[in-house]
């Protein structure tokens, strides 16, 4: 047997060196990872976008801790090859220093994640940032749209569309990288800014929604496969229509229990002769 070759950090840093893209997609379920890794992405997220596409809430915020734990045991029961992130979600990390570690400990060894992503380049997020990788804890960085920042970020709005923000955002990008992050999200960026910003960083970028000149690109796997359909971004392209699929699926199937024609005489257990003929004798009770 092909012994499998695992996605480790260091993969995704050399992958940049070599100008080779870095894939990655969502997953929040043990079958979907595992279709995820058998296609061979590089990456699996278990993002915080779980709060809207599998439990149908508005935004991040409401996701909890435990609720991102367990999604990513599920996920990691599915992985043999790719690199497990874990999203931290809102709150998880901002209220100390102390706790965020701790959390981000849990992670690694009761989810089996492989690293964890924090949003934002504030002070206190590069502090954490630096405690995490100095206690063994890989840090994947997220810049530009930050979801958990929508209250405060007024909306949906593109990031650096003009040199001041994007200058802000590279030096933002400087100081994760030396505080030890092995990577950087960059969502919803003019690409023009997210070329400079790639371009002027040791560290891989993966674009949500930034352009064609990022180290690589990741997106939500309910979007691509159109399974999720309150909300798809303009940089989600659509592989696939599931929701139609299981949708005639279902149709076909209640449609077939209504006229008896499900189950068949073929789907159905069935006793052997004695037993039929013992069966048959069965006086019912009065």
């Amino acid at each position: 047997m092909k012994k499998i070759e695992k996605i480790t950090i260091n993969s995704i840093k050399k992958f940049k060196n070599r100008n080779r893209k870095i894939t990655a997609l969502t997953a929040y379920d043990y079958s979907t990872a595992k279709i995820l890794d058998e296609a061979a992405i590089d990456i699996i997220l278990v993002g915080d976008s779980l709060a809207m596409v599998a439990l149908g809430h508005e935004t991040t915020h409401p996701v909890t801790l435990e609720d991102m734990l367990y999604h990513t045991k599920a996920v990691s029961r599915g992985v043999q090859r790719a690199l497990i992130i874990a999203d931290m979600p809102f709150l998880s990390y901002q209220a100390g220093l102390n706790e965020a570690l701790n959390n981000a400990g849990r992670f690694i060894k009761e989810a089996g994640a492989h690293a964890v992503k924090l949003e934002g380049g504030y002070e206190h997020i590069i502090e954490v940032t630096k405690r995490c990788t100095e206690s063994g804890i890989p840090v994947l960085g997220h810049l530009g749209f930050t979801p958990q920042f929508l209250l405060t970020i007024g909306g949906y709005n593109v990031q650096g569309k003009n040199l001041e923000v994007t200058e802000k955002i590279l030096e933002q990008a400087h100081r994760l990288e030396e505080a030890g992050t092995f990577g950087l999200v960059l969502e919803m960026v003019p690409e023009e800014s997210a070329k400079t910003i790639t371009e002027n960083i040791n560290i891989p970028t993966i674009g949500i929604g930034a352009g064609r000149f990022c180290s690589g690109q990741i997106l939500v796997t309910d979007d691509i496969t159109g399974k999720y359909g309150d909300f798809t971004p303009k940089f989600a392209r659509k592989y696939a229509d599931v929701a139609s699929v299981v949708r005639e699926a279902v149709t076909s199937y209640k449609n077939d229990v209504l006229i008896g024609d499900f189950p068949s005489d073929v789907e159905v257990f069935k006793l052997d002769e004695d037993e039929k003929k013992r069966l048959a004798m069965l006086k019912p009770e009065k």
